[in-house]
Protein backbone atom coordinates (compact mmCIF):
# COMPACT_ATOMS: atom_id res chain seq x y z
CA UNK A 1 0.00 0.00 0.00
CA UNK A 2 1.35 3.43 -0.98
CA UNK A 3 1.86 6.02 1.71
CA UNK A 4 -0.25 8.94 0.54
CA UNK A 5 1.21 12.19 1.80
CA UNK A 6 -0.64 15.49 1.51
CA UNK A 7 -1.40 15.69 -2.22
CA UNK A 8 1.61 13.49 -2.99
CA UNK A 9 2.88 9.96 -2.85
CA UNK A 10 5.89 9.22 -0.65
CA UNK A 11 8.46 8.49 -3.36
CA UNK A 12 11.06 7.94 -0.65
CA UNK A 13 9.29 4.67 0.14
CA UNK A 14 10.27 3.34 -3.27
CA UNK A 15 13.11 0.85 -3.81
CA UNK A 16 15.81 2.77 -5.67
CA UNK A 17 18.17 -0.21 -5.90
CA UNK A 18 16.58 -1.14 -9.25
CA UNK A 19 16.11 1.64 -11.79
CA UNK A 20 15.63 -0.59 -14.84
CA UNK A 21 12.13 0.23 -16.09
CA UNK A 22 10.74 -2.55 -18.30
CA UNK A 23 9.34 -1.56 -21.70
CA UNK A 24 5.76 -2.16 -20.56
CA UNK A 25 6.29 0.13 -17.55
CA UNK A 26 7.53 2.86 -19.85
CA UNK A 27 4.47 2.53 -22.08
CA UNK A 28 2.14 2.79 -19.07
CA UNK A 29 3.89 5.88 -17.72
CA UNK A 30 4.06 7.60 -21.11
CA UNK A 31 0.36 6.96 -21.68
CA UNK A 32 -0.59 8.42 -18.31
CA UNK A 33 1.72 11.41 -18.84
CA UNK A 34 -0.05 12.14 -22.12
CA UNK A 35 -3.40 12.10 -20.31
CA UNK A 36 -2.07 14.47 -17.64
CA UNK A 37 -0.70 16.83 -20.31
CA UNK A 38 -4.07 16.90 -22.07
CA UNK A 39 -5.89 17.65 -18.82
CA UNK A 40 -3.39 20.37 -17.90
CA UNK A 41 -3.96 22.09 -21.26
CA UNK A 42 -7.70 22.49 -20.68
CA UNK A 43 -8.83 26.12 -20.27
CA UNK A 44 -10.48 25.26 -16.94
CA UNK A 45 -7.05 24.78 -15.37
CA UNK A 46 -6.03 28.36 -16.17
CA UNK A 47 -9.36 29.56 -14.80
CA UNK A 48 -8.78 27.66 -11.56
CA UNK A 49 -5.25 29.01 -11.30
CA UNK A 50 -6.61 32.55 -11.53
CA UNK A 51 -9.25 31.73 -8.93
CA UNK A 52 -6.61 30.55 -6.48
CA UNK A 53 -4.50 33.65 -7.06
CA UNK A 54 -7.42 35.94 -6.31
CA UNK A 55 -8.45 33.82 -3.34
CA UNK A 56 -4.93 33.82 -1.87
CA UNK A 57 -4.81 37.60 -2.36
CA UNK A 58 -7.95 37.86 -0.18
CA UNK A 59 -10.10 39.10 -3.05
CA UNK A 60 -13.82 38.30 -3.07
CA UNK A 61 -14.38 35.02 -4.91
CA UNK A 62 -16.77 32.14 -4.65
CA UNK A 63 -15.75 29.56 -2.03
CA UNK A 64 -12.93 27.36 -3.33
CA UNK A 65 -13.13 23.56 -3.11
CA UNK A 66 -10.13 21.28 -2.63
CA UNK A 67 -10.12 17.55 -1.89
CA UNK A 68 -7.37 15.15 -0.94
CA UNK A 69 -8.74 11.68 -0.08
CA UNK A 70 -5.36 10.89 1.56
CA UNK A 71 -5.49 7.22 2.59
CA UNK A 72 -8.73 6.99 0.61
CA UNK A 73 -6.59 7.14 -2.53
CA UNK A 74 -5.74 3.51 -1.84
CA UNK A 75 -9.43 2.73 -2.38
CA UNK A 76 -9.76 4.93 -5.47
CA UNK A 77 -6.57 3.53 -7.01
CA UNK A 78 -6.03 0.16 -5.32
CA UNK A 79 -2.53 -1.22 -5.52
CA UNK A 80 -3.90 -4.15 -7.51
CA UNK A 81 -4.76 -1.72 -10.34
CA UNK A 82 -1.15 -0.55 -10.74
CA UNK A 83 0.28 -2.12 -13.89
CA UNK A 84 3.96 -1.23 -13.60
CA UNK A 85 6.40 -3.78 -12.20
CA UNK A 86 9.39 -1.67 -11.18
CA UNK A 87 8.84 -0.26 -7.69
CA UNK A 88 9.82 3.33 -8.55
CA UNK A 89 7.66 3.17 -11.68
CA UNK A 90 4.73 1.92 -9.56
CA UNK A 91 5.01 4.97 -7.29
CA UNK A 92 5.11 7.27 -10.32
CA UNK A 93 2.13 5.49 -11.87
CA UNK A 94 0.11 5.87 -8.70
CA UNK A 95 0.71 9.62 -8.64
CA UNK A 96 -0.05 10.09 -12.33
CA UNK A 97 -3.31 8.19 -11.90
CA UNK A 98 -4.19 10.54 -9.04
CA UNK A 99 -3.73 13.52 -11.36
CA UNK A 100 -5.96 11.90 -13.98
CA UNK A 101 -8.65 11.26 -11.36
CA UNK A 102 -8.41 14.87 -10.18
CA UNK A 103 -8.72 16.13 -13.74
CA UNK A 104 -11.41 13.81 -15.06
CA UNK A 105 -13.51 12.78 -12.07
CA UNK A 106 -13.02 14.72 -8.82
CA UNK A 107 -14.24 18.08 -10.18
CA UNK A 108 -12.90 20.16 -7.28
CA UNK A 109 -10.68 23.21 -7.87
CA UNK A 110 -7.39 21.32 -7.92
CA UNK A 111 -5.17 22.55 -10.74
CA UNK A 112 -3.55 19.81 -12.81
CA UNK A 113 -0.29 21.20 -14.17
CA UNK A 114 1.78 19.80 -17.02
CA UNK A 115 4.72 19.08 -14.75
CA UNK A 116 6.26 16.07 -13.09
CA UNK A 117 8.20 16.84 -9.94
CA UNK A 118 11.17 14.66 -9.07
CA UNK A 119 12.35 15.08 -5.47
CA UNK A 120 15.79 14.23 -4.21
CA UNK A 121 16.17 10.71 -2.93
CA UNK A 122 17.00 11.25 0.71
CA UNK A 123 16.81 9.89 4.21
CA UNK A 124 16.22 12.04 7.25
CA UNK A 125 16.82 11.02 10.84
CA UNK A 126 14.81 12.28 13.81
CA UNK A 127 15.83 14.02 16.99
CA UNK A 128 17.45 11.39 19.18
CA UNK A 129 19.48 10.97 22.35
CA UNK A 130 23.10 9.89 22.15
CA UNK A 131 23.76 6.69 24.02
CA UNK A 132 20.10 5.78 24.40
CA UNK A 133 19.23 2.13 23.89
CA UNK A 134 15.66 3.03 23.07
CA UNK A 135 14.67 3.20 19.39
CA UNK A 136 12.56 6.25 18.63
CA UNK A 137 9.21 5.73 16.95
CA UNK A 138 9.41 6.73 13.30
CA UNK A 139 7.27 9.71 12.37
CA UNK A 140 5.28 8.23 9.52
CA UNK A 141 1.73 8.40 8.28
CA UNK A 142 -0.23 5.48 9.72
CA UNK A 143 -1.81 3.45 6.95
CA UNK A 144 -5.28 1.93 6.96
CA UNK A 145 -6.29 4.10 9.93
CA UNK A 146 -4.00 2.25 12.30
CA UNK A 147 -2.82 3.73 15.60
CA UNK A 148 0.70 3.45 16.99
CA UNK A 149 2.55 3.76 20.26
CA UNK A 150 5.30 6.36 20.66
CA UNK A 151 8.52 4.88 22.05
CA UNK A 152 10.04 7.91 23.76
CA UNK A 153 13.79 8.42 23.99
CA UNK A 154 14.20 11.52 26.20
CA UNK A 155 13.48 9.78 29.47
CA UNK A 156 14.89 12.51 31.68
CA UNK A 157 15.62 16.19 31.05
CA UNK A 158 19.19 15.62 32.22
CA UNK A 159 19.64 14.01 28.78
CA UNK A 160 19.01 17.31 26.96
CA UNK A 161 22.77 17.79 26.65
CA UNK A 162 22.88 14.50 24.71
CA UNK A 163 20.26 15.41 22.11
CA UNK A 164 21.32 14.61 18.55
CA UNK A 165 20.00 16.77 15.71
CA UNK A 166 18.30 15.18 12.69
CA UNK A 167 20.67 14.40 9.84
CA UNK A 168 19.73 14.83 6.19
CA UNK A 169 21.36 12.36 3.80
CA UNK A 170 20.87 12.92 0.08
CA UNK A 171 21.61 10.11 -2.37
CA UNK A 172 22.93 12.28 -5.20
CA UNK A 173 23.58 9.40 -7.61
CA UNK A 174 20.08 7.96 -7.28
CA UNK A 175 18.54 11.45 -7.40
CA UNK A 176 20.30 12.27 -10.69
CA UNK A 177 19.50 8.87 -12.16
CA UNK A 178 15.74 9.10 -11.57
CA UNK A 179 15.72 12.67 -12.86
CA UNK A 180 17.35 11.49 -16.10
CA UNK A 181 14.84 8.63 -16.44
CA UNK A 182 11.89 10.98 -15.96
CA UNK A 183 13.25 13.47 -18.49
CA UNK A 184 13.74 10.71 -21.04
CA UNK A 185 10.26 9.25 -20.44
CA UNK A 186 8.27 12.47 -20.36
CA UNK A 187 10.31 14.61 -22.79
CA UNK A 188 7.92 16.69 -24.87
CA UNK A 189 4.93 15.73 -22.71
CA UNK A 190 5.49 16.98 -19.16
CA UNK A 191 7.94 19.50 -17.75
CA UNK A 192 10.19 17.42 -15.50
CA UNK A 193 11.73 19.46 -12.71
CA UNK A 194 13.60 18.91 -9.48
CA UNK A 195 11.30 19.82 -6.63
CA UNK A 196 11.60 18.45 -3.11
CA UNK A 197 9.16 19.05 -0.27
CA UNK A 198 11.55 19.04 2.68
CA UNK A 199 9.03 19.98 5.31
CA UNK A 200 5.35 20.36 6.05
CA UNK A 201 5.06 22.13 9.40
CA UNK A 202 7.32 24.03 11.78
CA UNK A 203 5.06 23.45 14.72
CA UNK A 204 8.00 21.98 16.72
CA UNK A 205 5.73 20.23 19.23
CA UNK A 206 5.52 17.00 17.23
CA UNK A 207 9.29 16.65 17.69
CA UNK A 208 8.90 17.28 21.42
CA UNK A 209 6.16 14.66 21.74
CA UNK A 210 8.21 12.05 19.89
CA UNK A 211 11.01 12.70 22.37
CA UNK A 212 8.95 12.91 25.58
CA UNK A 213 5.54 11.39 24.86
CA UNK A 214 2.15 13.03 25.25
CA UNK A 215 1.45 12.18 28.87
CA UNK A 216 4.88 13.22 30.08
CA UNK A 217 4.73 16.51 28.17
CA UNK A 218 1.38 17.44 29.71
CA UNK A 219 2.92 17.02 33.16
CA UNK A 220 6.17 18.73 32.13
CA UNK A 221 4.39 22.04 31.61
CA UNK A 222 3.66 22.05 35.35
CA UNK A 223 6.54 20.06 36.80
CA UNK A 224 9.45 21.11 34.56
CA UNK A 225 8.57 24.47 32.94
CA UNK A 226 12.19 25.56 32.62
CA UNK A 227 13.13 22.29 30.97
CA UNK A 228 10.25 22.58 28.49
CA UNK A 229 11.52 26.02 27.48
CA UNK A 230 15.04 24.65 27.11
CA UNK A 231 13.83 21.78 24.94
CA UNK A 232 11.66 24.03 22.76
CA UNK A 233 14.60 26.37 22.20
CA UNK A 234 16.86 23.51 21.15
CA UNK A 235 14.26 22.20 18.70
CA UNK A 236 13.57 25.68 17.34
CA UNK A 237 17.27 26.51 16.93
CA UNK A 238 17.84 23.18 15.20
CA UNK A 239 14.96 23.89 12.84
CA UNK A 240 16.42 27.30 12.01
CA UNK A 241 19.76 25.65 11.27
CA UNK A 242 18.03 23.15 8.97
CA UNK A 243 16.38 26.00 7.06
CA UNK A 244 19.72 27.81 6.81
CA UNK A 245 21.29 24.64 5.39
CA UNK A 246 18.56 24.12 2.79
CA UNK A 247 18.66 27.78 1.81
CA UNK A 248 22.44 28.15 1.55
CA UNK A 249 22.78 24.96 -0.49
CA UNK A 250 20.12 25.91 -3.01
CA UNK A 251 17.84 23.03 -2.04
CA UNK A 252 14.61 24.99 -1.51
CA UNK A 253 11.91 25.23 -4.20
CA UNK A 254 9.20 27.81 -4.73
CA UNK A 255 5.72 26.79 -3.62
CA UNK A 256 3.80 29.71 -5.17
CA UNK A 257 2.31 27.32 -7.72
CA UNK A 258 0.19 24.19 -7.52
CA UNK A 259 1.97 23.11 -4.35
CA UNK A 260 -0.14 22.20 -1.34
CA UNK A 261 0.49 24.83 1.32
CA UNK A 262 -0.46 24.97 4.96
CA UNK A 263 -2.92 22.29 5.98
CA UNK A 264 -5.15 23.21 3.07
CA UNK A 265 -4.97 25.26 -0.11
CA UNK A 266 -2.92 25.60 -3.28
CA UNK A 267 -0.01 28.00 -3.31
CA UNK A 268 -0.78 30.08 -6.42
CA UNK A 269 0.09 33.71 -5.68
CA UNK A 270 1.73 36.71 -7.30
CA UNK A 271 2.99 37.89 -3.89
CA UNK A 272 5.83 35.37 -3.96
CA UNK A 273 8.75 35.21 -4.51
CA UNK A 274 9.78 38.26 -2.49
CA UNK A 275 11.68 41.26 -3.80
CA UNK A 276 15.30 40.60 -4.67
CA UNK A 277 14.65 37.07 -5.89
CA UNK A 278 17.51 36.02 -8.16
CA UNK A 279 16.62 32.40 -8.80
CA UNK A 280 17.98 31.00 -5.54
CA UNK A 281 14.99 30.29 -3.32
CA UNK A 282 14.95 31.73 0.19
CA UNK A 283 12.46 30.96 2.91
CA UNK A 284 11.16 34.50 2.42
CA UNK A 285 10.08 33.46 -1.09
CA UNK A 286 7.86 30.67 0.21
CA UNK A 287 4.70 29.81 2.10
CA UNK A 288 5.26 28.31 5.55
CA UNK A 289 3.10 26.55 8.12
CA UNK A 290 3.06 26.14 11.88
CA UNK A 291 0.58 24.19 13.99
CA UNK A 292 0.41 22.47 17.35
CA UNK A 293 -2.26 19.84 17.11
CA UNK A 294 -0.65 17.67 19.78
CA UNK A 295 -1.09 20.38 22.44
CA UNK A 296 -4.83 20.73 21.96
CA UNK A 297 -5.23 20.13 25.71
CA UNK A 298 -2.99 23.06 26.63
CA UNK A 299 -4.55 26.35 27.73
CA UNK A 300 -4.15 29.50 25.62
CA UNK A 301 -1.94 30.97 28.36
CA UNK A 302 0.41 27.98 28.29
CA UNK A 303 0.39 27.99 24.49
CA UNK A 304 1.44 31.65 24.54
CA UNK A 305 4.19 30.99 27.06
CA UNK A 306 5.69 27.68 25.98
CA UNK A 307 4.95 27.20 22.28
CA UNK A 308 4.09 30.26 20.24
CA UNK A 309 7.26 32.34 20.88
CA UNK A 310 9.39 29.62 19.32
CA UNK A 311 7.06 29.14 16.37
CA UNK A 312 6.73 32.88 15.71
CA UNK A 313 10.41 33.38 14.88
CA UNK A 314 10.29 30.61 12.30
CA UNK A 315 6.98 31.73 10.80
CA UNK A 316 8.35 35.22 10.26
CA UNK A 317 11.14 33.85 8.07
CA UNK A 318 8.61 33.00 5.38
CA UNK A 319 6.95 35.27 2.86
CA UNK A 320 3.45 34.11 3.76
CA UNK A 321 2.43 31.76 6.54
CA UNK A 322 -0.44 29.51 7.53
CA UNK A 323 -1.43 28.33 10.97
CA UNK A 324 -3.27 25.35 12.32
CA UNK A 325 -4.48 21.95 11.27
CA UNK A 326 -6.82 19.84 13.43
CA UNK A 327 -6.61 21.92 16.61
CA UNK A 328 -9.50 24.36 17.21
CA UNK A 329 -8.18 27.89 16.79
CA UNK A 330 -10.97 29.75 18.61
CA UNK A 331 -8.85 30.63 21.65
CA UNK A 332 -5.44 30.64 19.98
CA UNK A 333 -6.09 32.89 17.02
CA UNK A 334 -5.79 36.13 19.00
CA UNK A 335 -2.28 35.00 19.92
CA UNK A 336 -1.25 33.74 16.48
CA UNK A 337 -2.47 36.87 14.70
CA UNK A 338 0.62 38.64 16.06
CA UNK A 339 2.48 37.15 13.08
CA UNK A 340 2.26 39.91 10.45
CA UNK A 341 2.61 37.61 7.43
CA UNK A 342 -0.20 35.26 8.51
CA UNK A 343 -2.54 34.58 5.59
CA UNK A 344 -4.30 31.20 5.98
CA UNK A 345 -5.92 29.84 9.17
CA UNK A 346 -7.29 26.33 9.63
CA UNK A 347 -10.83 25.96 10.94
CA UNK A 348 -11.07 22.31 11.95
CA UNK A 349 -14.18 20.23 12.71
CA UNK A 350 -13.55 20.96 16.40
CA UNK A 351 -13.55 24.76 15.98
CA UNK A 352 -16.47 27.09 16.64
CA UNK A 353 -17.24 28.15 13.09
CA UNK A 354 -19.11 31.34 14.02
CA UNK A 355 -16.39 32.59 16.33
CA UNK A 356 -13.78 31.93 13.67
CA UNK A 357 -15.86 33.70 11.02
CA UNK A 358 -16.02 36.80 13.22
CA UNK A 359 -12.31 36.73 14.05
CA UNK A 360 -11.01 36.05 10.55
CA UNK A 361 -13.29 38.43 8.66
CA UNK A 362 -11.87 39.01 5.20
CA UNK A 363 -8.34 39.61 6.48
CA UNK A 364 -7.36 35.93 6.45
CA UNK A 365 -8.26 32.83 4.48
CA UNK A 366 -10.92 30.82 6.30
CA UNK A 367 -9.62 27.29 5.62
CA UNK A 368 -12.60 25.17 6.62
CA UNK A 369 -12.05 21.44 7.14
CA UNK A 370 -15.44 19.69 6.99
CA UNK A 371 -15.60 16.46 8.95
CA UNK A 372 -14.33 13.54 6.83
CA UNK A 373 -16.37 11.09 8.91
CA UNK A 374 -19.37 11.57 6.61
CA UNK A 375 -17.35 10.01 3.77
CA UNK A 376 -16.22 6.99 5.78
CA UNK A 377 -19.52 5.16 5.37
CA UNK A 378 -20.29 2.94 2.36
CA UNK A 379 -23.18 5.25 1.45
CA UNK A 380 -23.34 8.99 2.02
CA UNK A 381 -26.06 10.67 4.02
CA UNK A 382 -26.53 13.42 1.44
CA UNK A 383 -29.15 15.24 3.50
CA UNK A 384 -26.82 15.48 6.50
CA UNK A 385 -23.91 16.65 4.33
CA UNK A 386 -26.14 19.20 2.64
CA UNK A 387 -27.17 20.67 5.98
CA UNK A 388 -23.53 20.88 7.04
CA UNK A 389 -22.58 22.67 3.82
CA UNK A 390 -25.51 25.06 4.10
CA UNK A 391 -24.47 25.94 7.63
CA UNK A 392 -20.88 26.77 6.79
CA UNK A 393 -21.80 28.70 3.65
CA UNK A 394 -24.20 30.81 5.71
CA UNK A 395 -21.74 31.35 8.56
CA UNK A 396 -18.77 32.19 6.32
CA UNK A 397 -20.63 34.17 3.66
CA UNK A 398 -18.49 37.25 4.37
CA UNK A 399 -15.19 35.36 4.71
CA UNK A 400 -12.50 34.32 2.27
CA UNK A 401 -13.66 30.70 2.37
CA UNK A 402 -12.09 27.50 1.13
CA UNK A 403 -13.60 24.05 1.72
CA UNK A 404 -10.78 21.54 2.17
CA UNK A 405 -11.86 17.90 2.43
CA UNK A 406 -8.93 15.90 3.79
CA UNK A 407 -7.83 13.61 6.64
CA UNK A 408 -9.77 10.71 5.15
CA UNK A 409 -8.64 7.35 6.50
CA UNK A 410 -11.25 5.60 4.37
CA UNK A 411 -13.97 6.39 1.87
CA UNK A 412 -16.02 3.46 3.07
CA UNK A 413 -14.55 1.51 0.15
CA UNK A 414 -16.74 3.63 -2.10
CA UNK A 415 -14.72 6.08 -4.25
CA UNK A 416 -17.96 7.67 -5.42
CA UNK A 417 -18.26 9.27 -1.97
CA UNK A 418 -15.60 11.89 -2.63
CA UNK A 419 -17.07 12.81 -6.03
CA UNK A 420 -20.58 13.07 -4.61
CA UNK A 421 -19.35 15.31 -1.79
CA UNK A 422 -17.76 17.66 -4.34
CA UNK A 423 -20.94 17.69 -6.42
CA UNK A 424 -23.01 18.56 -3.34
CA UNK A 425 -20.60 21.37 -2.42
CA UNK A 426 -20.63 22.78 -5.94
CA UNK A 427 -24.43 22.68 -6.07
CA UNK A 428 -24.69 24.56 -2.77
CA UNK A 429 -22.14 27.16 -3.87
CA UNK A 430 -23.82 27.73 -7.24
CA UNK A 431 -27.11 28.31 -5.39
CA UNK A 432 -25.68 31.19 -3.36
Amino acid sequence: MFEQLNFRVNYNDADYSDLAFPADDRLVLKGLAAQVAEIAARPIMEERKGLWKRHNALESTRPVILCDPENGWNEIIPESSIRCVNDVARHWEDYLRKLVFWGDEMNDDFVVEGVFNIPYVFRDTQWNVAGSRRVATEKKTAEQGRAYHIETVLEDFSQIKDLVKPELRIDVAASDAVLDIARELFDGTLDVRRKTVWFWSFGLTDDVVFLRGMERLMLDFYDEPGSVHALMKIIADGTMERLDFLESNGLLCLNNDGSFVGSGGMGFTDSLPAKGFDGRVRTGDMWGLAESQVTVGVSPEMFREFIFPYQKKIMERFGLTCYGCCEPMDERFDIVREVKNLRRVSVSPWANRRIMAEKLGHSYIYSLKPSPSHLAMPHLDEELIGKDLDEILEIARDNCLELVMKDNHTLGNNPENIKTWVALARHRIEAL
